[in-house]
């Protein structure tokens, strides 16, 4: 059973009101914002028997307004990047939001993250609604994309979907940053992937193929400190690990991708998903945006596991997952967390 509690809004300085409510099962706990569907804090049980929150944040609006590291967020129209900001479909070429070197990233300068979504509650979770209008970041078409979060045991789900009346690109992801343990690094923290391909990028991230990760800087199929990300040469360009893996799951089924796990804390963190790519992230860029109790954030001092689509894939319909989304389609990611304590 779970219990909800409405929070005190957040006045947004852009008008109207942010929604916040904590949902809990006795496991695990969880606290949403109608703001950008972000996930503000995540509590799970730790070696002591004890719960702490695993996700970074941030104390106020104005916090999360200011910062553009999508703390806790949906990334969207579609997440990761897209060239030049441009693709075409049928004849017709679109401009989209740049907001990185020269991409879109995450859904342009005013992404999902940024949006004000409607909030709402079901038997085990919430589910979160928003229309993106024709136009959006330069995105075709109207969106309409239904978010759900749900808490099972010790499992938190992640369940998307999404229609468009026009072709366009859909591919949303979760974008929490995720610390086992409270420390100022995560160094100390445990990763394996199951996946044996990664996406090679260009120096702006834009895939160029898909290489096996056996024997590469990408090889994380035996457990591995994240500390590895600033010693490994392949990592140096983008200050850690920033990289797409490859899922070998054309059936889309809910697949294990790996699991990220803190020897401090004896937290674990097992992630599934039906989605054709996960970007790992070691929070190569945190450095100087503001969290919880105002403390500025470091350089590596979280893990994101980004269930998605392939970047770039509206224009490289060569790479696995389906980029374009067509009218009368429905678009459907569904993510597990799975959460346990060793030691």
């Amino acid at each position: 059973m779970v219990r909800f509690s409405v929070l005190e809004s957040w006045q947004d300085p852009r008008g109207g009101e942010v929604e916040r409510i904590r949902l809990d099962n006795g496991t695990i706990a969880v606290e949403v914002l109608s703001l950008g569907g972000i996930i503000r804090s995540l509590w799970v049980p730790n070696n002591k028997g004890e719960r702490q929150n695993v996700v970074l944040g941030c104390d106020n609006i104005e916090d999360y307004l200011a910062q553009s590291a999508h703390l806790g967020a949906i990334a969207g129209r579609f997440a990761n990047r897209i060239a030049n900001g441009k693709m075409q479909f049928a004849g017709q070429e679109y401009q989209l939001s740049v907001n990185q070197a020269t991409n879109c990233l995450h859904g342009g300068e005013q992404g999902f993250n940024r949006k004000q979504w409607q909030l709402g509650t079901t038997n085990d979770g919430v589910r979160l609604t928003l229309m993106s209008p024709e136009g959006d970041m330069g995105f075709p078409g109207n969106c309409h994309v239904q978010l759900d979060y749900r808490l099972v045991g010790n499992n938190l789900y992640v369940e998307i979907l999404a229609t468009t009346d026009k072709a366009c690109p859909v591919n949303l992801t979760q974008h929490s940053y995720f610390n086992l343990d409270g420390s100022q690094t995560n160094q100390h923290h445990i990763i394996q992937v199951d996946a044996t391909q990664y996406l090679t990028m260009n120096d702006v991230g834009i895939p160029k193929s898909i290489a096996a990760t056996a024997g590469s800087d990408l090889d994380l199929s035996s457990p591995t400190p994240m500390a590895v990300q600033t010693e490994r040469a392949a990592l140096a360009a983008t200050n850690g690990f920033d990289h797409c893996y490859v899922m070998d799951n054309p059936n889309n089924d809910l697949q294990r991708f790996g699991q990220l796990s803190s020897p401090h804390s004896g937290i674990s963190m097992t992630v599934y998903t039906n989605q054709p790519g996960v970007q790992l992230y070691g929070a190569n860029f945190l450095q100087g945006v503001v969290g919880k109790k105002q403390q500025a954030l470091n350089d590596h001092q979280a893990v994101c596991i980004e269930p998605q689509l392939l970047p770039d894939s509206p224009n490289q319909p060569h790479l696995p997952g389906k980029a374009w989304l067509l009218p009368g389609e429905i678009y459907h990611h569904i993510s597990r967390y799975e959460f346990a304590t060793q030691g």
